[in-house]
């Protein structure tokens, strides 16, 4: 679902990051400064843990890959407004070290995946968990249902994006000018692997962490349980900071695991360059591409592909010759980098608070 820079017209670019724009506008100011300041380490773990996850691809059907999002649990813990914050920051992450998705289709993204993906997971897990304790089951199987739903949600929106770019934005000769896959290519290429294999993965993910969240850590679960806060409300400090150790362990030791990341062979569908775009005899392209010749690249794709180059383009770092050695490294980076943010912002918004308190 990481739609590359050239798959989507300059003018529906502009249209999605306007919308991802409101998304976000809207998400902060649900939070509030002062929230803000406590959701911080939670977000930033929340979006390490969805930066690793979508590291494992899955082989599909038509020999292309997927992955897990990681929307869901970030919803049911952090609530739409945190979710679409950290997803979105570790779409920004992927797409500006490691280009996976592009910078002018980033808006694309992170309304498909961060705001779609995020109101979908949190609405029907409060809509079947409706009522029910934090420890009770019907919360695991709310939590797999959002998961898949959510998932499949972003796939379809996704899907929609791509079905209307041959029919808008083609030069005078009907040849499209962007990716070139009518609805009845586009929907089942991208809703088929999402509702057989990447949707259960997202399902699976989201409920095995619901279950061992309800066993180790409750309080995760209450802030968007519908349900009453006893006491003073928020737990106590040091619990809440033990909670983010062990989460942050969590995220270390699923980061060690991403070079199986790589074990599927092929790329998600429609994220291909455009080299990869005109290599004839190529199964899943060719199906892909099967309204238009198999080596024909789009004029616009190919100006707008190399708009930005990632220095570690693929999640393979130039200067290490092993791929998962290199793939392990990226996942150290993008982790490292998001728990180093998460710091810097907390020690700059302490300090900011101690400078008001005493000004």
């Amino acid at each position: 679902m990481h739609i590359p820079d050239g798959y989507l017209s300059p003018s529906t670019c502009a249209t999605l990051y306007a919308g991802a724009i409101a998304g976000w506008y809207a998400a902060l100011q649900r939070l509030k400064r002062a929230l803000l300041s406590r959701m911080v380490p939670l977000i930033s773990v929340f979006a390490a843990f969805a930066f690793v996850v979508m590291m494992f691809n899955l082989p599909l059907p038509g020999g292309t890959t997927g992955h897990a999002v990681g929307v869901t649990i970030a919803a049911i813990v952090l609530g739409p407004s945190g979710a679409i914050l950290a997803i979105s920051i570790a779409l920004a992450i992927q797409a500006l070290f490691f280009g996976d998705g592009g910078i002018t289709t980033l808006g694309a993204n992170c309304f498909n995946m961060a705001i779609v993906g995020s109101l979908v997971a949190y609405g029907s897990y409060r809509l079947i968990a409706a009522g029910s304790s934090i420890a009770s089951k019907r919360r695991i199987v709310a939590a797999a249902v959002a998961g898949y739903l959510a998932v499949n949600a972003a796939a379809f929106v996704a899907a929609i994006e791509f079905g209307i770019q041959p029919a808008l934005f083609h030069d005078a000769s009907g040849t499209p000018l962007y990716a070139p896959y009518p609805f009845r290519v586009a929907l089942p290429a991208m809703m088929i692997g999402h509702l057989t294999l990447a949707g259960l993965a997202e399902a699976v993910i989201s409920a095995g962490l619901v279950a061992y969240l309800q066993v180790s850590d409750p309080a995760l679960l209450q802030g968007t349980s519908g349900i009453a806060i006893g006491g003073a409300g928020a737990p106590a400090s040091g619990r809440a900071v033990t909670s983010q150790r062990r989460l942050w362990l969590a995220v270390g030791l699923l980061m060690l695991l991403t070079p199986l990341g790589i074990l599927a062979a092929g790329k998600a569908w429609s994220e291909w360059s455009p080299a990869e775009f005109a290599v004839a005899g190529s199964q899943a392209q060719a199906a892909a591409a099967a309204t238009m010749p198999a080596a024909t690249i789009p004029t616009g794709l190919q100006r707008l592909a190399n708009l930005w180059t990632a220095p570690f383009p693929a999640y393979a770092p130039t200067f290490v010759k092993s791929t998962a050695f290199g793939y392990l490294l990226s996942a150290m980076f993008g982790v490292g980098f998001l728990l180093s943010s998460s710091l810097l912002v907390q020690r700059y918004l302490e300090r900011r608070r101690t400078t008001r308190y005493w000004g």
